[in-house]
Parts: structure tokens; sequence; C-alpha cells
């Protein structure tokens, strides 16, 4: 089949039949299947094999004035985007009568009038600038139940134990919240996750090797600072490699943490190890600087709520750089990135990592969920580590990671590529309509317009294949949720009404929950799917259906908050809607 079809493009759903000439048919193929006929063509980009046209790059804007270094979508389709504040102006004014700043910046007092911080609404194209008071440089931060910014730590003595929120408006009024709270210890380039009861415990950071919860409950068993012996351990002396601790909320309740090339099951509720797990076979850093990605793959109910425990747990990790690769950076010396994934089921009695190849090299690359259940892996380089100017050769080629596909030698797919390099300080996340928002790179320490990989203030939105035009008829189209008092309930059915133009029984409508991940340094906390059971699906008219499915079983498996619900038919998903789970 790849002999015919080997000068076709397939970027469309609609694959010709071969016929007696004078006369053409067509069929509609599912998403998975034109992936499947896409990754057995013969590819003459760059000798990488799996090589997909699909997907497209639109740019939004070619300068929102920021640097998206941090971003994170809200519950009414806004995107908070910011950098840092005290690194010299941005190409963004405050409004007149805003505050400014005033700081010390190359031995020089600043008078910053410009903002760091802007708000995007995707459904009108257009931002506002935000003051933020504090250093934000290299902070973290999650959603909290309410869906408000909680944002914690940055740089220096304004910003580094700063806990900031921001609470999402639908007119011009909401603004960045300082509180009068501070961390008790130092959090630059630490790692935050949404817990069950609905706090955040935030880990790590610069020489800080500790963890702590917000909000505070006025209980002296977690209002204090825990010494977590795992990060000292963990740190390369003159590199460290274990900052931005990989996290992820298991659906037993314990946390996963990976630091450096090591992993364990947390125990957060009584500060112990409940399991050391295997290091991956592979001698490479994960963590900044070397800055690989991680991800928890999509948790699929499968009769969860009817007596079969919990679900399987799977972590998917990619990309890095070698031992030593960060100081050699400094010497412009920028070996290669690592290829290498590792995929351990958490949910196995001895888990072990199963090692995997992308197609190519990877450093600072972001790995986000599709509402398919598939990964993307977006940005970055093939050489060198995460800092000031520590990376060349930029990876302009997306590459898909097909999550259920059971050959790994098919699992990989490289889409189309940008012309745009994404870099040091990039970020990327899902948003409602499957699109990707890309923004930032800014490996230097200052806007800088004039080096090989300049600052970048431009926005981008990358088009997943399943949005291809001819993909419509596969879509589905939400008219309607219910749901008791408008809120998802653990374990409760609700029922999802929506259009369809062209059903195909097999393989069945799905529905996922997935959360707006805030995304920095290559790592989008947070991020968490939940594909929940169907308990009946009806046909109301020629093109309208109604799902009904239940909510997930606990806040173990879906922390309280806002979630983007998502169908999934054939391939191809829908708009995402939100609704609150609790």
């Amino acid at each position: 089949m790849a002999s015919v079809f080997k000068n076709l493009s397939f970027s469309s759903s609609i694959i010709p039949c071969i016929v007696p000439i004078f006369f053409s048919c067509f069929f509609i193929v599912s998403h998975s299947e034109y992936l499947s006929l896409t990754t057995s063509l013969p590819s003459s980009t760059n000798k990488i094999s799996n090589v997909s046209d699909g997907g497209e790059w639109v740019l939004l804007h070619k300068s929102i004035g920021v640097s998206a270094m941090h971003m994170q979508l809200l519950k009414n389709d806004k995107v908070i985007i910011f950098d840092w504040t005290d690194m010299g102006p941005s190409n963004l004014s405050l409004p007149d009568g805003a505050a400014c700043r005033h700081y010390l910046f190359h031995n020089r007092t600043i008078n910053d009038c410009t903002a760091h911080s802007l708000i995007y609404d995707l459904a009108t194209d257009t931002s506002r600038p935000l003051f933020v008071a504090s250093e934000t440089w290299c902070s973290s931060g999650a959603l909290d139940a309410n869906g408000a910014l909680v944002q914690t730590g940055g740089y220096g003595d304004n910003g580094i134990r700063r806990i900031r929120t921001f609470s999402p408006c639908d007119d011009d009024s909401c603004q960045w919240v300082e509180l009068p709270t501070n961390l008790f210890d130092r959090r630059w380039y630490a790692s935050n996750q949404i817990l069950p009861d609905g706090r955040v415990i935030v880990v790590g950071g610069r020489k800080a090797f500790t963890y702590e919860f917000y909000p505070k409950k006025n209980d002296e068993s977690y209002d204090k600072l825990f010494y977590f012996r795992f990060l000292a351990e963990t740190n390369d002396q003159g590199e460290e490699n274990n900052l931005y601790p990989f996290l992820h909320l298991l659906p037993d309740g314990n946390l996963f943490i990976f630091a450096n090339n090591r992993s364990i099951l947390f125990d957060h509720s009584n500060n112990r190890i409940v399991k050391e797990l295997p290091g991956m076979p592979v001698a490479v850093k994960r963590n900044y600087p070397s800055t690989g990605s991680s991800v928890l793959l999509p948790l699929k109910m499968n009769g969860v709520l009817s007596g079969s425990g919990l679900p399987e747990v799977e972590i998917l990790i990619c990309g890095g750089a070698l031992p030593g690769a960060f100081n050699l950076s400094k010497n412009k010396i920028h070996v290669g990135a690592s290829n290498s994934c590792g995929r351990i089921k958490l949910s196995d009695p001895h888990p072990k990592w199963v090692m995997e190849e992308m197609p190519m090299p990877r450093v600072m690359s972001d790995m986000l969920l599709l509402p398919t259940g598939d990964v993307i892996i977006i940005n970055g380089a093939s050489n060198g580590t995460a800092g000031w100017d520590a990376a060349e050769n930029p990876v302009f080629n997306p590459v898909l990671y097909r999550t259920y596909e059971s050959n790994p030698d098919r699992r990989f797919v490289v889409l189309n590529p940008s012309s745009i390099p994404r870099m040091y300080h990039s970020a990327a996340i899902l948003v409602p309509d499957g699109k990707i928002l890309v923004g930032g790179s800014n490996p230097h320490n200052e806007y800088n317009f004039r080096r090989a990989f300049p600052t970048d203030l431009s926005l981008q939105a990358f088009h997943p294949p399943y949005l291809g035009p001819l993909f419509a008829p596969l879509r589905p189209s939400i008219l309607s949720v219910e749901t008791r008092d408008d809120t998802v309930s653990y374990g409760q059915e609700f029922s999802v009404t929506f259009v369809l133009s062209v059903y195909r029984a097999d393989p069945r409508i799905s529905v996922a929950l997935v959360t707006p991940s805030f995304t920095t340094h290559s790592f989008a906390m947070n991020q968490r799917m939940v594909v929940l059971d169907v308990a009946l699906l009806e046909h109301l008219s020629t093109t309208a259906y109604k799902i009904t499915a239940y909510g997930p079983p606990k806040n173990t498996v879906a922390p309280p908050g806002y979630y983007l619900l998502f169908l999934v038919h054939a391939g191809t998903p829908s708009h995402g809607v939100w609704v609150r789970v609790q």
C-alpha cells in the first residue's frame, strides 16, 4: 500500500479508492486509521521514520509583548501568561496610571512601567496587560478547587517566598493579588501539585530540600516545613538536575516524585517514602537543567465503580541530557540531548521501566495530553540543556506519542514543523478547542533580539491532525451537560447531549475529563486525564445523541476543581466544555 500512496497527501480524512479510470469513490477513515496509513509511508524528512504531514501551525500574534515563560488556562477560556519582573522592561506597556516598579538592573536603577504579565482571551484573540508586584521568575503554580490560580515562589527577596493568586473574571476587573502570608522556604524552580483535599503541595526549589502545603489549615502537623531527604540525595553538586521535580498524584492518594534519574512513591500525609522505584536503565538526567518532561498517562476507569479497584497507572518521561552537559554548555559545548523515553506501570506489583526511543533527541520539550489520550511532544532543542545560551539546534517538529498503540515501533509520529525556535523559557498548553497554544523562548538574561536565538514574543497555535477540516463529520458537538447542581459528582451519573453527522459504532464514544495545566520549564504541572465509564448511549434523532457516564470514583482519582470535558469519537475530539468536579 505504501507504494500506491507514495505521492499522495494524507492531511485529510478522505482516502481515494483505487478504481478503473473515469470513476472515483471515497471512504471516511478515523484519525487513528489515518495515522496508521501515514506511518507506513517512506520518509525523506531528515531520515526520520514515521513522518506524517499532519498538523498545522498558525501564527496568532507576531508579538504579545511578553515572553511566555509561564502559561495557565483558566475556566473562562482565558490564558494568563507571564515571565519575570526584574530583568528589564518588556515590550508591553501598562495602562496609564498603573503602578511602576523600581529595581536594580545591571547596576542601574530601572523605572519599569511595562507589563510582565497579560491575560489572553481565546474567544476574541485579544489581551490585557496585568501588573505583577513581585518577582515571578521560574516560579510554580496550580489551580485551586474554585478555579483560581495559586502561584508560588520566584526569585530574590521580592519573590522567592511569595504567594500570589489570580481569580478569573469575565470583565476587566481581575488582577494579581499578593498574599500577606509567605512560604516557609525559598521556592525557585519548585513544583506544585493539587491534592485530593484541595490543598496544594509545593516541593523543592534551588537549595530547598523541603516541601510544604498551601493553604495553611491551623494544624501544626501541616503548617510547617517538611525536610525531604530525597531531594538532597538527588542533587548533583554543580549541576543540581533535580529542580522542577516531576510530581503526579496517583489514584491511591500517594505522589509519584521523580528527580534527576530516580523516582519514589511518597505518602505526603505521613511524610514517608512508600517505595523506591527502579532507576531508568539509561544514564540520563531528566530534571532541570537537563530538562526532560513527564506526563501521567490517561487514567481509564474500565469498571472501577463496579468493583475492579483502582485504574492502571502509567508514567511517561522523555528527553533530558547526559551527565555533565550543563557544565559543558557553559563553555559553549552543547552535547547531544537524549532521545530516550521511559514508561513505567506503577499499578504492577513490581514496576519496571520500559525504554523507547523518540525519532530525534530532545531537551526542554513540553509533553501534553491530548483529548484522544495521545501525548504531543513539542518545543525544545536537540543539543545542550536549559539555561542562558545553553542549547542549540532547535527541534521544529512536534511528535505525537500514540499512547494506546501496542507496537512500540509505531508509537511515535513526526508532525509538521514550525518555523519558530522554542528554546529555554518557552511553554505550551492545551486549550478547549483541542489546539495547542505555544509561546515564549528567551534564553538570555534580558530581552535580547540580536542573539542567535532571540527573545521571542510571538504566540502560535498548533492544530493537531484531528482538527483537519475533513475530520469534521466525525467530530461531536456538545449541546448540553446535564448534572446535579451544575457539578459532576464523584461516582454519580451525568449526561451529555451532542450532535454528530457521521456515527461510527466502533470505536465507541469516550468521555474524558482533562485538567488545565500550569506549564513552565517543560513541565505541565497538575496535568491529568480521566476517561470515564459510560453507562448508556441513546440515539435521540438523526444526528442527536445522549451519552450517560459516571463521574470519577473519588477525589484521589480526580481532585476537586474545574475540568475540560471532551467527547472523543473515532479519534476525533469535540470542543471541550467546562465542568466542575467535586
